[in-house]
């Protein structure tokens, strides 16, 4: 972006605002939805304490002890982390809905959409739509996701969270690289609940964050 700001021959390409521009989008895109996938994540294991020995235990497995640094490779393993991370993609994903134009005049489902209107797909209601998850839609179950993305619903397509097809989110396996290494060392070291005095309010700035913050206890597990 430098050298398009610096340009060939004294053109430039991108003037410096534009520049600024994109990286706030890198730091949005790239820094704010993990950090909001992981607070949700620790919400919904905080408060089913039941899956955290789970998901610890996978963790020692593949990953190794606290000693131990973490690898990719093993990252790779972590199958119930992913699950759980999925879930929490579904119920409290931090992006809430996607626009999109169509680029030509369309029939959806009987519904004529004229080319250039604008569409908003909310996830907020298609995951947890019945119809696409089951009656436990509104549920914690990160064994809908056992057999893959692909099969946890009745759609192949039904988890929405980075969008899909050739507009999909380009940093999404790097996303879920990042948010599987931070649980997995937070699993090591810790166990946590989610502390009396939280307030459950999800609030949409943007991305969906808890409107008076996360509270959690930890405790200090023996290494």
């Amino acid at each position: 972006m430098l050298e398009a700001n610096a340009g060939d021959g004294g053109q430039r390409v991108m003037s410096m605002n534009e520049i600024i521009d994109e990286c706030k989008t890198f730091f949005f895109a790239g820094h704010e939805t993990t950090a909001h996938h992981l607070t949700w994540a620790m919400f919904l294991l905080g408060t089913h304490p039941e899956w955290q020995p789970r998901l610890r235990e996978e963790v020692l497995r593949e990953c190794g002890g606290a000693e131990v640094p973490l690898r990719a490779d093993a990252l790779n393993k972590l199958k119930l982390v992913t699950m759980v991370l999925h879930e929490t993609l579904r119920l409290y994903g931090p992006a809430t809905f996607i626009e999109r134009q169509p680029t030509a005049d369309v029939d959806l489902c009987g519904v004529k959409v004229p080319k250039g209107t604008n569409m908003t797909i909310p996830f907020v209601m298609l995951h947890r739509d019945e119809e696409a998850w089951g009656a436990d839609a509104g549920e914690f179950n990160p064994l809908r996701f056992r057999d893959g993305v692909g099969r946890a619903a009745a759609q192949p397509n039904a988890l929405l969270a980075f969008s899909m097809g050739p507009r999909a989110c380009i940093g999404q396996d790097f996303a879920m690289l990042e948010a599987k290494a931070t649980l997995a060392l937070i699993l090591r070291w810790f166990a946590f609940e989610v502390a009396p005095e939280y307030v459950h309010a999800p609030a949409q700035f943007l991305t969906l964050q808890p409107l008076h913050g996360l509270q959690v206890v930890l405790k200090l597990l023996d290494s």
